[in-house]
């Protein structure tokens, strides 16, 4: 059985950029949220979830 997955973004928390892509499970509950580097911010900041 093939799982269902869908495409999100990841938006820096400091400055409202997206600048990820990445793909997720459709029926899971949680969001993501990563430390990522931003290139807008120059530094490793929190990454969080969100729909295309």
């Amino acid at each position: 059985m093939k799982i269902k997955e869908r495409y999100v973004f990841l938006v820096c928390q400091k400055c409202k950029n997206r600048n990820y892509t990445t793909h997720k499970r459709q029926k899971a509950a949680y969001k993501l949220e990563k430390k990522k580097y931003c290139r807008f911010c120059r530094e490793h900041t929190s990454h969080k979830e969100r729909k295309l």
